[in-house]
């Protein structure tokens, strides 16, 4: 499962039709500026001086762009749902690195990796508004312009998921023919890792979107659908050791820059798969997957009783019917889907890309 990325709860707080966006949409309008810090507690009221505390007042639109025509910045709750001060100086660690020049940008910086709480700045200069969380920041932008970059990005993933289906194809032939090396798994792997990278930066339109996103999202599930299952499968297939330490290898290769995923050798390193041109045959896993309402149980039996794909797409239907769980007539219907897989790849010519 990926790992859940802490900034799109931020990113739900402050898409277009939120009370929070109103509020900074607002503020925009007024040319005032802002600084707003998400979230209270002992941290942030270690660091807060001056202004006046407002007992849980109800957070509006309006009552906020009112409190941001002064100069102190504004601290609510983490949903934005109650304002707690307002006007108030910040004072963070000065020692905290920040390659911002301007005042607000600068203490926001610092107050988001000192206390890791959210900082909202908005900037009546620019005319934009920047968003603080921890020591990465973003830009929010205009529901126009998030739309046509989604939509560029929605083909972009189109395109990459379906080439990941032709990997797979080719991987099919590959192991019918005995002859997959790990450059082949890892390239797979490197795919899948493309895809749901790509998608990941998609979320977080759609998410920044809010409910004009909804049509990307739907997209994106579908689009997303099956790639870290065929990962984890394949994975299983190919890993030296069996079981392997972590079934999702998508998850161990997300820690690693783009540039660095399209590094063979590297990935080939952190998934422990081997020489990348050493022969290599699979136990059987994906394939098995294909084969509807066969039970997770059976497909362990027949891999541990054959010990890889080969010998299993060649096993007579007696053999089958020796393994635990099968029986005479799944035995039949697995020979079948063996034959059936044969004879679709027979004929099938190399081509090197």
């Amino acid at each position: 499962m990926a790992q859940r990325d802490p900034s799109l709860d931020v990113l739900r707080a402050l898409a277009p039709g939120t009370s929070l966006r109103n509020a900074i949409d607002l503020i925009l309008r007024q040319e005032t500026g802002a600084l707003l810090v998400l979230g209270y507690g002992r941290d942030v009221e270690a660091i807060c001086t001056g202004g006046f505390h407002i007992d849980g007042a109800d957070f509006t639109p309006a009552r906020l762009a009112e409190l941001a025509k002064m100069d102190g910045a504004v601290v609510t709750d983490e949903a934005a749902e109650v304002i707690y001060r307002a006007n108030v100086h910040l004072i963070p660690d000065t020692s905290i690195d920040t390659g911002e020049t301007g005042t607000r940008h600068r203490t926001a910086e610092r107050v988001a990796v000192q206390t890791g709480r959210p900082v909202v700045v908005v900037s009546e200069g620019r005319q934009t508004a920047t968003v603080f969380i921890g020591s990465s920041q973003f830009e929010l932008r205009s529901p126009t312009i998030l739309l046509a970059q989604a939509n560029q990005n929605l083909l972009t993933l189109e395109r990459f998921r379906g080439r990941l289906t032709d990997d797979e194809d080719r991987l099919t032939q590959l192991e019918v023919d005995d002859i997959v090396v790990n450059r082949d798994v890892v390239q797979f792997l490197q795919r899948a890792a493309l895809v749901r990278r790509i998608g990941s930066d998609l979320e977080h339109y759609a998410v920044e979107l809010g409910g004009e996103g909804e049509l990307i999202r739907l997209q994106l599930v579908d689009l997303l659908s099956g790639v870290g299952e065929v990962a984890e499968l394949v994975y299983s297939d190919y890993s030296r050791k069996y079981p392997p330490k972590t079934r999702q290898p998508l998850d161990r290769l997300q820690s690693l820059s783009t540039e660095h995923l399209s590094d063979e050798a590297r990935v080939a390193g952190l998934l422990d798969l081997g020489a990348q041109e050493s022969p290599v045959r699979p136990r059987g896993f994906r394939i098995l997957a294909r084969i509807p309402r066969l039970p997770d149980a059976v497909k362990t039996s027949l891999v541990d009783h054959f010990g890889g794909l080969q010998k299993l797409l060649y096993a007579s239907v007696a053999e089958l019917d020796q393994v635990e769980g099968v029986g005479r007539t799944r035995a039949r219907q697995l020979r079948h889907y063996f034959d059936r897989l044969l004879d679709t790849t027979r004929g099938w010519e190399f081509e090197e890309d």
